[in-house]
């Protein structure tokens, strides 16, 4: 958003000290009950800048971009000295972990900060925490933005080992170690260097709402996944009026395969949403994400229904509800929720009926051709496969010489899993399957997407199709590992075992889907044939 211009003279400052308290009061009556957390940021503004200061980080540590930054505008309305409201301001442009800025975004921060840097804190901490983010905002038209990320990254550490009783310069560190973190590293060496900062803090301010969300964005990979499930459990508590810190523990949930605590969750994160939106907040994109996160869970506990229900409610959004800077992730959203569907349900011939929407950014049109592929292949069409694979390459190509390059480096996976159907539709078995255990390899070190379908339990399809239950069974268990209760994975399994006359096996893996989909109506004739065959037992 662009930044409004508060000029207050000299001689309205004690006028400006009122509006601020009327603005504090303002919040505490609209927002009787609202629950962020807790923080501790001292800054050298006048007393009254205090606590909407802090309400401001608060939400900003929640990912509450919008109502952030209105919170630190408020606070330089009333006090126009106030440099720190301006460091606010600049730091809510700032997405570490979601994306990256765009030009408007960044001429913006680096605005913001220079009028920050020209009131001249009063105190050395706040000159360092400006000077640190300005390295972000600096030559963004000529230095890359890994290595301004990587810069800001650095200065947040020496100001953690500057002030170490500073808890906020530790949490920032925290995440500023997440967002600086070397693409698929599999040894996740800034996660837990981060997850280390965040625990130590937590234990001695469990009401923070920054330490929950960052332990579970650090631990939001296979390996670590269980170490963020008690920040998970305790994050919504800490936050429940932001949408995101709702969802959030459902990242968690779903690494672990909890379906029934993701559903609870992000229920209660689309009714969060709902309220911030009925007071006018752009928070959509949050009700979209967890949507996404619902409609994966209920689709691993059979409830077919529900899943299809969210499908059919995102059709029915409005793209106009979203501020233009989501208009893209509302296209992919709306490519995603039909294709995972139609895949997660076996439907292949309705997921080779799927048509991209080609007004779509080519990164959101190549979801559908990656389900066509998908379904080709377990249907042996070999000229659907290769269309959908011809497509993917157009797109694929299209996006390099785009204005996000950077975003084709991340489509190597989905690229080799488009070829590796290709090849098995193609009846180039040895090939399909090389390609796809790369991946499955892989994807076992650094993760993958948390609503996205393992490699390596498509790995396993492709060895039971071909008559090869014992290999088949090993790798649906080295799926199941990473990714835990996943209906097809557990199904897979056992009807893998029962293949290979591995009786007691497949009984357990049966029993274990039974367990999961209790309670969900489904009507999935994996399930029905998994109750006959355990009650014949």
């Amino acid at each position: 958003m662009r930044l409004r211009s508060f000029v207050l003279a000299l001689i309205a400052v004690f006028y400006s000290l009122n509006l601020l308290a009327d603005d504090v009061h303002h919040h505490d009556s609209h927002d009787t009950g609202e629950k962020l957390g807790t923080v501790n940021f001292p800054i050298s503004c006048p007393a009254a800048a205090q606590k909407p200061f802090e309400r401001g980080l608060a939400l900003l540590y929640s990912f509450e971009y919008e109502e952030a930054d209105n919170q630190f505008k408020a606070v330089a309305a009333a006090d126009s000295k106030c440099a720190m409201a301006y460091w606010g301001q600049a730091m809510t442009r700032f997405h570490q972990l979601w994306g990256r800025p765009n030009k408007e975004d960044l001429q913006s921060g680096h605005d913001l900060l220079e009028k920050a840097r020209q009131l001249k804190p009063a105190t050395q901490r706040e000159r360092d925490y400006i000077a640190a983010i300005a390295l972000f905002y600096r030559q963004s038209s000529q230095l890359d933005h890994k290595r301004r990320v990587a810069d800001y990254a650095r200065a947040m550490g020496r100001i953690h080992d500057r002030y170490p009783q500073d808890r906020e310069a530790s949490v920032l560190y925290a995440l500023a170690l997440l967002s600086s973190a070397p693409d698929r590293d599999p040894h996740q060496v800034n996660e837990r260097k981060a997850v280390a900062i965040l625990n130590q803090i937590f234990a001695e301010q469990p009401d923070h709402p920054g330490v929950a969300h960052y332990i579970i964005h650090a631990c939001d990979n296979p390996s670590m996944a269980a170490l963020g499930l008690d920040a998970a459990r305790k994050y919504a508590a800490i936050a429940p009026s932001s949408p995101h810190a709702v969802h959030m523990p459902s990242h968690i949930f779903a690494r672990l395969g909890l379906w029934q605590e993701s559903i609870h969750s992000n229920l209660a994160a689309i009714a969060a949403a709902d309220k911030m939106e009925a007071e006018h907040l752009h928070v959509f994109h949050h009700k979209l994400h967890s949507m996404d996160f619902l409609q994966y869970a209920y689709l691993q506990i059979g409830d077919d229904a529900k899943a299809k229900a969210v499908v059919e409610s995102v059709a029915a959004i409005p793209r106009a509800q979203l501020m233009p800077d989501f208009y893209d992730y509302y296209d992919d959203m709306m490519a995603n929720f039909p294709a995972n569907y139609a895949i997660e349900t076996r439907r292949w011939e309705d997921a080779i009926k799927l048509q991209p929407a080609t007004s779509a950014a080519p990164y959101v049109q190549v979801v559908t051709w990656w389900a066509r592929a998908v379904a080709a292949g377990h249907l042996h069409d070999a000229a659907v496969a290769a269309d959908a694979l011809e497509h993917y390459d157009q797109l694929l190509e299209t996006i390099r010489k785009g204005p996000k390059p950077y975003m084709a480096n991340g489509m190597k996976h989905e690229r080799d899993i488009v070829q590796s159907w290709t090849f098995y539709a193609q009846g180039k078995n040895e090939d399909a399957v090389r390609l796809m255990r790369s991946v499955a390899d892989e994807q076992d070190q650094v993760g993958k997407r948390e609503t996205e379908l393992p490699a390596r339990e498509m790995l396993a399809d492709m060895l039971l199709d071909m008559n090869r239950p014992a290999e088949s069974l090993a790798e649906y268990e080295t799926s199941l590992k990473t990714d835990p209760n996943r209906f097809n994975g557990l199904y897979g399994a056992a009807h893998a075992a029962e293949l290979a006359q591995q009786k007691e096996k497949a009984a357990g893996y049966y029993a274990q889907l039974i367990k999961n989909c209790a309670g969900s109506n489904s009507d999935r004739p994996e399930l029905e044939r998994a109750r006959t065959l355990v009650a014949q037992k």
